[in-house]
C-alpha cells in the first residue's frame, strides 16, 4: 500500500506540557500524570489523536524540540500514512476534534517523501513576551514574563543589534547542550513595545539549548540597567555561560514560525 508524507503546521499553548518531545518518568521526571509512566507532551498528545483517526501509529517528527512550558504559533512536523483517501483538510478537522483545546493543527499538506521537518528547515523565529508593568496580568500569567522594573526599550534595541550576525554563542547556551560547534547566525534581533507588552524577536538558522531565553534574559537586564548595551560584544567574546545574563523563564517564549526549503506541489 502506498504511503504519503504530510507536513503539519501546529499551534499550542505549552503551559500544561513537558515540552514537545515524548517523555516518560524514566527521562528524569518523578511524577507521571498519565498511565504507563508517560508525561503529557505535545508530540505524545498529537500522535495519539492522529493515530485515532488514521487507525495506525505514527512517527511524528517535529522541527523544533520546544522545552516544557514553551508555546508555538507555527511549529512544523511531518508524518507518513497509508490513509491517503482522507482529504488533508478533513484529516485536519478530524484530528483537531480529538485534541485538547490548547493544541491546534493549523494546516496539513502533502509533501515529497524526502521532506524532513528538521533537515529542511532554513530559519526559525522566536518571540519572547514580557509584561512590563507594576502589576502582573492575571489573565496571561502563563503567557508572558512579568517584570515590574521599568525597562529602557531603546537600550535593549541597541544591545540586540550586537547579537545579529554570525558569532560564537557559547556564553548564551546552557551547559550540556551537546553541540560540537556553538557558532550560530542570528539574522535579526529586535525589540518592540506596545503599552506594557515588550516583545523580543530573534530569527536565526538554528539555536543552541536555551539560547533565545538567555538572549531575552540578558536584554531584560540591559533594559533595567544591570548591563550597558556595549557590554554584549565582551559577553560573546568570553565564550562562557557566566558572562551573559540570566535565563528568562520558559513561559514567555513562543516559536513564532519556521521556514523550510521550497518544495514542488504534491497531488494525492
Amino acid at each position: 500500500m502506498s504511503s504519503q508524507r504530510y507536513k503539519l503546521t501546529l499551534a499550542y499553548r505549552g503551559t500544561r506540557y513537558y515540552g514537545w518531545q515524548f517523555q516518560t518518568t524514566s527521562d528524569t521526571w518523578k511524577d507521571a500524570p498519565l498511565p504507563g509512566g508517560e508525561l503529557p507532551t505535545i508530540q505524545g498528545t498529537l500522535a495519539k489523536a492522529l493515530a485515532s483517526v488514521l487507525c495506525h501509529d505514527v512517527n511524528l517528527v517535529g522541527s523544533s524540540r520546544t522545552d516544557a512550558g514553551v508555546h508555538a504559533k507555527a511549529q512544523i512536523a511531518h508524518l507518513d500514512t497509508t490513509m491517503v483517501q482522507i482529504p488533508p483538510d478533513s484529516l485536519r478537522r478530524a484530528v483537531n476534534h480529538r485534541l485538547p483545546e490548547d493544541i491546534l493543527i493549523r494546516a496539513i499538506e502533502p509533501v515529497p517523501a524526502e521532506f524532513n521537518a528538521i533537515l529542511w528547515t532554513t530559519s526559525k523565529r522566536y518571540q519572547y513576551h514580557i509584561w512590563n508593568a507594576a502589576d502582573r496580568d492575571p489573565f496571561n500569567a502563563d503567557l508572558a514574563f512579568h517584570r515590574w522594573q521599568p525597562m529602557d526599550v531603546d537600550r535593549m534595541r541597541q544591545a540586540a543589534k550586537y547579537l545579529e550576525g554570525t558569532h560564537d554563542f557559547a556564553s548564551f547556551a546552557k551547559p550540556g547542550h551537546g553541540r560540537e560547534s556553538t557558532v550560530r547566525t542570528v539574522f535579526s534581533c529586535t525589540v518592540s513595545a506596545r503599552g506594557p507588552r515588550v516583545v523580543i524577536g530573534v530569527e536565526g538558522s538554528g539555536f543552541l539549548w536555551n539560547m533565545v531565553r538567555i538572549i531575552a534574559g540578558t536584554l531584560i537586564e540591559v533594559g533595567i540597567g544591570r548591563y550597558a548595551p556595549g557590554e554584549i560584544p565582551a559577553m560573546l567574546a568570553a565564550k562562557h555561560r557566566r558572562a551573559a545574563g540570566q535565563t528568562a523563564p520558559a513561559h514567555g517564549l513562543y516559536l513564532q514560525w519556521i521556514k523550510s526549503r521550497p518544495q514542488a506541489p504534491v497531488d494525492v
